[in-house]
């Protein structure tokens, strides 16, 4: 078991089993070592380790301001849209994640707990830099469609555009997905069903 204390360099999935307990003990350095950071930064299970990486930087703020404000009137009825720094894990795959934005049942995530349930998640949008694109684009878009996250918008910062996955299965991940380059429009499917509005972004 191996503890990271840097930005991730990019990496591939690692489908090889943890020892039992190995998640949990994870999770557990996790939380010692989130307590003792320093604002700005974030912690996350990723390919088996701990990862520390900064939180988004400044810029990106206007891109998620546009995006709250366009799909949150839409957001199922229960849940609520947020970019508060917050942990979801999803156990069975060894992985816990903290996106960029989230959607998530204000119920199931009312817990005296830094580990939120995977499963509260109704949409996911993560807006990738240089450190976190390759995750984002691979362990990330298996472990959100297999786990049954309705909707997974990936904004790609680098290569200005965006790509939103639906219909999850937990076989083969997600089973539509649909691209756009920065400035046109893309349709956020059900349980939203709205429109996402990209004019005026820039990476």
């Amino acid at each position: 078991m191996a503890v990271m204390v840097e930005t991730p360099p990019p990496q591939s999935i690692d489908r090889s089993p943890e020892p039992r307990g190995g998640f949990d003990e994870l999770c557990r350095i996790l939380e010692q070592i989130d307590a003792g950071l320093p604002d700005g930064y974030r912690t996350e299970i990723i390919g088996g380790k701990v990862v520390v990486s900064p939180w988004s930087r400044g810029k990106y703020l206007p891109i998620m301001r546009s995006f709250t404000k366009q799909v949150g009137p839409h957001v199922p009825e229960g849940h609520a849209i947020d970019t508060s720094p917050c942990l979801f894990a999803f156990p069975v795959r060894e992985k816990a994640y903290g996106p960029d934005i989230h959607v998530s049942d204000e119920v199931l995530v009312d817990v005296d707990n830094f580990k939120l349930p995977g499963e509260a998640l109704s949409l996911v949008a993560e807006l990738t830099s240089p450190s976190t694109a390759h995750t984002d684009h691979t362990e990330k878009l298996e472990v959100y469609g297999k786990a049954g996250v309705p909707v997974y918008v990936l904004v790609d910062m680098l290569q200005a555009q965006v790509t939103v996955f639906s219909d999850p299965s937990p076989d083969l991940g997600y089973r539509t997905l649909t691209h756009i380059k920065f400035g046109d429009r893309v349709r956020i499917p059900a349980p939203f069903d709205c429109e996402l509005d990209t004019a005026g972004w820039e990476a």
